[in-house]
């Protein structure tokens, strides 16, 4: 059964990779081999030599000779299967709330045009000089508001300066690298730091600490060169067209953002998972959100007008569903291997092989390939390191990074790959070196620190 499961685990993946080939949206899959996986694992459980507890993150003495269901308060092989079962999805609902509450709160700011305050701000016409304004921008709203909701503002913002498709895709390309570069150091940046954050892997500022400047230098490299390069001389045409500001957006706008970075601190005062933190957020935003449309409306309320939904309710609209689906497939199937003790076994013959820190580095090549959603989940089974250990804060960046090499490495090249219409093999050939040499100065500067 062990072999079943695995093989579901690898045509699943493989199906996920492949996903723009098939046309068959990525959560389908992963929706599938979980439910796989784990009636694998429901059928087999009682020919399973092994047993890995995430409680005590150590296999199961004796597993393979205790009884199908225990007796007098003790635990039988499904009682440790539901135990187990129940774990993970706990901890991974922990970590899709988060998202959702981080992901409504950003579209009700969208709601109320705050993102537009960003492009008020650019002014300049100077490519070079437009390059950095972006890409630092990238770098900070990814910390902020996660790498992919950063990819996607920005874009939006440059489709209203910049006419030329062309040159949008360059600009599309360098945003990858700052968003995915400014993830990786904030927990609340990346769904991998997110997760190896709530899992209690990494603590908030241990991972700033530790990922800040690595983070910093996998940007600033690749800008540096970048703008040695013709795409990035001269300057862009005048736009044409001014868009006129809400006047709550610049408020909206900081309260999000502000309501965001107070969760890492709530979860530091009050030592709650860090969702608790996410809702009570959600809470005040929405609450405000509610209150001033409420006033608009019953200012500018006209006989036999409707109110309507409110902002709340269409930005949970316009969350994205199908990404919350997706981690959901993907975490639990990882957690079904890590179950059966595969994850940890292979984690225990990889440090016995090789440096961690070779081993660390390929991961994040290799997120460039392969989502590093499930890599990151796997790796957490392999290492017995305890809190805030290197190897933690390694795997972060690497995984984080990692995927710029490659335009479906990572959420937000595939999202700009969506948006801008940009090939796997025109990233490729001019965004992908940038974004190697980036990775591996900031692997340097990490190593050296």
């Amino acid at each position: 059964m062990e072999i079943f499961i695995f093989l579901v685990f690898v045509f699943g993946y493989l199906a996920i990779t492949l996903e723009h080939p098939l046309k068959i949206d990525k959560l389908i899959p992963a929706l599938v081999m979980m439910a796989l996986a784990w009636a694998g694992v429901a059928f087999g459980i009682n020919s399973f030599d092994q047993w890995f507890d995430p409680g005590s993150h150590s296999l199961v003495e004796g597993f393979a000779n205790l009884p199908l269901h225990g007796a007098h308060g003790e635990m039988g092989k499904m009682e440790y299967m539901e135990h187990t079962l129940l774990y993970h999805f706990g901890k991974t609902c922990e970590i899709l709330i988060f998202l959702v509450g981080a992901m409504t709160i950003v579209e009700i700011i969208d709601h109320f045009n705050g993102f537009q305050t960003f492009k008020a701000m650019i002014t300049t016409r100077k490519k070079s000089s437009l390059l950095w304004i972006v890409s630092i921008l990238a770098f900070i709203l990814s910390a902020i508001i996660d790498n992919l909701t950063a990819t996607i503002v920005l874009i939006t913002i440059l489709r209203k300066i910049i006419t030329d498709k062309n040159l949008r895709m360059w600009f599309a390309g360098m945003i990858i690298i700052s968003a995915n570069a400014g993830g990786a150091w904030s927990p609340i940046g990346d769904v991998t730091t997110t997760m190896l954050w709530m899992q209690d892997k990494v603590t908030a500022l241990e991972l700033i600490k530790n990922l800040l400047i690595p983070s910093i230098v996998c940007m600033i490299i690749p800008t540096i060169i970048a703008t040695r390069l013709p795409a990035f001389r001269g300057e862009i045409e005048a736009e044409k067209n001014k868009e006129e500001r809400s006047k709550n957006s610049l408020f909206m706008l900081c309260l999000g953002l502000g309501l965001i970075v107070f969760v890492p601190i709530f979860k530091t005062v009050t030592h709650l998972p860090p969702y608790i933190g996410m809702m009570l957020s959600l809470g005040l935003m929405s609450l405000t959100a509610e209150m001033i449309t409420n006033r608009d409306f019953t200012l500018s309320k006209k006989e036999n007008e409707n109110h309507g939904h409110g902002p709340t309710f269409n930005a949970l609209t316009k969350i994205e569903m199908p990404s919350i689906l997706f981690f959901l497939g993907i975490l639990m199937t990882v957690a079904a291997l890590e179950s059966l003790g595969m994850i940890f076994t292979f984690g225990n013959e990889v440090n016995a092989m090789m440096d961690e820190r070779v081993f660390v580095s390929l991961l994040g090549i290799g997120s460039a390939i392969i989502d590093n959603v499930p890599l990151v989940a796997a790796s957490m089974g392999m290492f017995p390191d305890a809190m805030d250990a290197n190897v933690w804060h390694f795997i972060a960046y690497a995984a984080g990074t990692g995927g710029s090499m490659l335009i479906i490495g990572s959420a937000a090249g595939v999202v700009a790959m969506g948006m801008e219409n940009i090939s796997f093999f025109w990233y490729l050939k001019r965004i992908s070196l940038l974004a190697l040499i980036g990775y591996f100065a900031g692997i340097g500067v990490f190593l050296i620190l």
